[in-house]
C-alpha cells in the first residue's frame, strides 16, 4: 500500500456487525482485515483493500475501527495496532468491553501520540446494514471531530458522551435496560399466555406502540435522577404517568393473582415506580 492510502479508513473485525458497518465505508479508501479470509472477500469485491495483518491496517490508515469479540481480543488487536500506527492515528473500539480496558489502551496509545476512542454501537445487525446505528463516543473532543463524519456513514446518531470510557458506560446502561426489558417481556408473555391471549399478536402491539411512544426511552428526559421539584415542567406529566402506571400495574398483578402467574417484575415495578420517575410520595392527597 502506498502513502496515498494514509488518509483511508481501516476496519478490523468483519463479523455480523463489523461487515455491514465496514461496507458503508468503501468510498473512503477502506482497508480491512479479519482472521477469516471468507469474511474479507465480500468487502474486497465491494471496493475495499485487504490487509495481511492488523499492523498493516494501522500503518496505512488515519482512522482504524476495531469490532472484535471481547476485552481480550480488543487488547490484542489494539496493542498490535498501536505498535504499528503513526502519530495522529485514531483507534476506535466498537466492541462492548469494560470501560477500564478502553482507558488503559488510551493511556498506552497517548505515549505515541495516538488517540483511542471507545465507540460502542446500538441498533443491531439491522441498523448496521441500513447505516442507521447509534454510536456513543468516549474520547477527546479533537478525536471525536475526526471520527464524526466517517461514523456518520453507518450511524444516524453520533454522540460525544465525554472522555474515554464514557461511550462504554453509556452502552452498558443502555443494554441494562435492553436486556432487563427482555425478562420483563417474558413475564408479560406468561401473563398473556395464561389469559389465553395470542403472544404473536401481543408482540405486534408492543412493537407498534413502542415505535410511536419511544418505549422506556419516553421517560428519559431529565438530566438527573434526583427527586423532581413541584415547579418542574415535567412534574405534572410524570405524576400523571405514575398514576396510570400504578393503576395498570395493580390491575396486571390482580389478574396474575387470579391466574396463578408469578409476576415479580411487576411487583418490584409497582413498589419503585413513582420513585423511579423522580416523584416523592404525595403529601397533599
Amino acid at each position: 500500500m502506498s502513502e496515498a492510502n494514509r488518509d483511508g479508513v481501516g476496519f478490523i473485525g468483519l463479523g455480523q456487525m463489523g461487515e455491514p458497518m465496514a461496507r458503508h465505508l468503501t468510498g473512503r479508501g477502506l482497508v480491512v482485515f479479519d482472521a477469516r479470509a471468507d469474511a474479507v472477500a465480500p468487502l474486497v469485491e465491494a471496493g475495499a483493500r485487504a490487509a495481511r495483518s492488523v499492523a498493516e491496517v494501522a500503518a496505512h490508515c488515519a482512522l482504524v475501527s476495531i469490532m472484535v469479540r471481547d476485552d481480550d481480543q480488543v487488547r490484542e488487536v489494539a496493542e498490535e495496532a498501536i505498535a504499528a500506527a503513526r502519530p495522529g492515528t485514531v483507534l476506535a473500539i466498537h466492541s462492548t468491553i469494560r470501560a477500564k480496558t478502553a482507558e488503559d489502551l488510551a493511556e498506552k496509545a497517548r505515549r505515541y501520540d495516538i488517540e483511542v476512542v471507545d465507540a460502542p454501537v446500538s441498533g443491531g445487525f439491522m441498523g448496521a446494514s441500513a447505516g442507521s446505528l447509534a454510536v456513543m463516543v468516549g474520547g477527546t473532543p479533537e478525536a471525536f471531530e475526526r471520527c464524526r463524519e466517517p461514523f456518520g456513514d453507518w450511524a444516524d446518531l453520533v454522540l460525544h458522551m465525554g472522555p474515554v470510557g464514557a461511550g462504554t458506560r453509556t452502552k452498558l446502561a443502555r443494554n441494562l435496560l435492553h436486556f432487563v426489558s427482555f425478562t420483563a417481556a417474558a413475564e408479560a408473555q406468561r401473563l398473556a399466555e395464561a389469559s389465553g391471549v395470542s403472544l404473536r399478536k401481543l408482540g405486534r402491539i408492543v412493537r407498534h406502540t413502542d415505535a410511536i411512544t419511544g418505549g422506556a426511552g419516553a421517560i428519559m428526559l431529565r438530566p438527573t435522577t434526583a427527586p423532581l421539584e413541584p415547579d418542574d415542567d415535567l412534574y405534572d406529566i410524570l405524576r400523571h404517568t405514575r398514576d396510570l402506571g400504578e393503576k395498570d400495574l395493580s390491575l396486571a398483578l390482580e389478574l396474575a393473582g387470579e391466574l396463578g402467574v408469578d409476576a415479580p417484575f411487576a411487583r418490584l415495578a409497582l413498589e419503585r415506580f413513582g420513585a423511579g420517575l423522580g416523584l416523592a410520595e404525595d403529601t397533599d392527597g
